[in-house]
């Protein structure tokens, strides 16, 4: 049977390590270097604000920029996404009393829930699991929320650098000493154009890599330092849209089954939420397991599909879409985290080091929290008579991250996602039997299959998804408007995968992809990098993303 892994993407891990190459005097320093501003790395820039702010000492020996975020979209939150419900655990103890709830850009507490298992037809409500009851959570954008966190890690101290694209980790005597930024204003074929931005050498004590799903380097440094964990990562991707509607909705809405297919064979994991976002808007969105089988599928026309249910369609009467966007979600839990999450002089934080429960289908404030802990490392690292470089001089961050209620939760559901590979029916049991133990069955973890390692079928599953007809349900190119992307038509391929191969491979890519990127050709599959929106979806199934140039992509507000 075909399967992406058989067809390897020409990328090799040496080309994005690199010593600092930049003379010493045009190098720009920093004390600690923080790559992505989304919650993680913006809970721990805010975090070191706060511990510089009593220790003056420290950064006055830091330098100039004590602490810096990189940002690879427009501005902090441009490439944000996720549902949201978020526990605000982590956000009272990042801010103790500095910051209340009611400050924070919430739309509100969930104050009711429904759980619904679908058929094409009816919605028959289901008592809600006990892993995703949402008591006492709020419900929010992550992009807004993002931007607010960057203003406050501003606040502290932070200098934020938007707009700037993280390319190659710089690597000396076995530590990590900072990142290589992209350079701007090249052609298609690399060539030079009339405002060319050469890349810069940024040099740190402390490097904390905060990408995000699908990190670039991220990935480049779990090979470098040989990090990665007994079983592979795998990887869901989520569809979601906001919508202004004439009616409130009063609850938080999850659904099971359809329009996935139940049976083994297909291997289709996920479901639906809806959410609302104040009195006139609310969000909905599908997720879906990349280790499904049939190159069919797409995730984009699910959604479109879902809106069709009479219970989703009369939410969204008279309503009118305002947004979309596409991310991809790390679903391996414990079982896949890194063997450790830090090297010398380098940190890894949030959904980058996998620390998301695909069960409770949060990972926030997961994130938030190994950012608040990964600034409290580096800072111990840095007092004086302590080098960050050292091996082991790190090392408390996995220590404090053990001891925490993170490692706790992700540990309790470690074997819930595997489960789920064997259907919904036979995995459901498992799960059940899971949560009344609390992880202690089954005595024996299951194990993990790569998505691009999942032989492919062919089913006409295709001839049931929707036409878009521009009111309810939307294709594929009008909904990367509707992100706000504005990649250049003419900048480098930023996309690495094998162009020559079989018809089933090609075809899964084009309707895997929620941004109409690739289409499959007689010989092989085409390419167009500009409507990308880096959801990442394509290395998890038999390519690699890498950076575009700074400021590209999405523009997310409300995602």
């Amino acid at each position: 049977m075909t399967k992406p892994a058989d067809f390897p993407p020409p990328f090799r891990t040496a080309d994005y390590v690199a010593a600092p190459s930049d003379p010493p005097e045009e190098r720009i320093d920093v004390g600690v270097l923080i790559v992505g501003a989304g919650p993680a790395g913006l809970a721990c820039g805010i975090r070191l604000g706060q511990l510089l702010e009593d220790a003056p000492e420290v950064r006055e020996r830091l330098g100039e920029v004590p602490v810096a975020i990189l940002e690879k979209g427009k501005q902090a939150g441009s490439h944000l996404l996720s549902g949201a419900v978020v526990n605000p655990r982590s956000l009272r103890r990042l801010f103790k009393g500095r910051k209340r709830l009611d400050e924070m850009p919430f739309y509100g507490p969930v104050e009711h829930e429904s759980v619904y298992f679908l058929t094409n037809k009816s919605a028959l409500r289901i008592p809600a699991p006990p892993t995703m009851k949402n008591e006492g959570n709020y419900v929010a954008s992550l992009s807004r929320l993002g931007r607010w966190l960057a203003e406050q890690a501003e606040e502290a101290g932070a200098m934020l650098l938007p707009e700037t694209a993280a390319e190659k980790l710089l690597v000396s005597d076995g530590r990590a000493r900072g990142v290589r930024t992209g350079d701007k204003g090249r052609g298609r074929d690399g060539q030079a154009l009339g405002n060319l931005e050469p890349g810069s050498d940024l040099v740190a004590r402390v490097t904390v890599l905060a990408e995000g799903t699908q990190g670039h380097l991220t990935g480049v440094a779990l090979d470098r330092f040989g990090l990665t964990g007994e079983d592979p990562q795998v990887w869901a991707l989520g569809v979601k849209e906001v919508w202004k509607v004439k009616r409130p909705l009063d609850r938080v809405i999850h659904t099971l089954g359809w329009p996935l297919r139940p049976g083994a064979k297909y291997r289709e994991f996920g479901g639906s939420f809806i959410y609302p976002m104040g009195e006139d808007m609310l969000t909905l969105g599908m997720v879906v397991g990349l280790d499904y089988r049939d190159v069919e599928l797409s995730v984009h026309d699910l959604l479109q599909e879902l809106k069709t249910h009479p219970l989703v369609r009369k939410l969204l009467e008279g309503g009118e879409r305002v947004a979309w966007g596409a991310k991809t979600i790390p679903e391996g839990g414990f079982l896949a985290l890194p063997k450790q999450l830090h090297a010398p002089g380098l940190l890894i934080v949030g959904d980058g080091a996998g620390l998301v429960n695909v069960p409770a289908l949060k990972g926030i404030h997961y994130a938030i929290e190994s950012g608040r802990l990964a600034a409290e490392a580096a800072f111990a690292s840095l007092q004086r008579g302590q080098t960050p470089a050292t091996p082991g001089a790190l090392a408390g961050y996995d220590e404090t991250l053990r001891e925490s209620f993170v490692w706790k939760d992700l540990q309790e559901v470690r074997n819930m996602r595997p489960a789920f590979g064997r259907g919904l029916i036979f995995g459901g049991a498992l799960a059940g039997a899971m949560t009344a133990t609390k992880g202690r069955f089954p005595r024996r973890d299951l194990r993990l299959e790569r998505d691009a390692d999942v032989d492919l079928i062919r089913t006409d599953r295709a001839k049931s998804y929707p036409a878009p007809d521009g009111k309810l349900t939307f294709d594929k190119l009008s909904s990367v408007f509707a992100s706000g992307n504005k990649t250049r038509d003419d900048q480098p391929n930023h996309i690495v995968l094998q162009r020559e191969v079989p018809q089933d491979i090609a075809l899964l890519w084009e309707r895997m992809c929620p941004a109409q990127v690739y289409e499959a050709t007689e010989t092989g599959v085409d390419v167009t990098p500009s409507n990308c929106v880096q959801c990442g979806a394509i290395t998890a199934k038999g390519g690699r993303l890498t950076p575009p140039e700074g400021g590209s992509g999405p523009e997310y507000t409300l995602t």
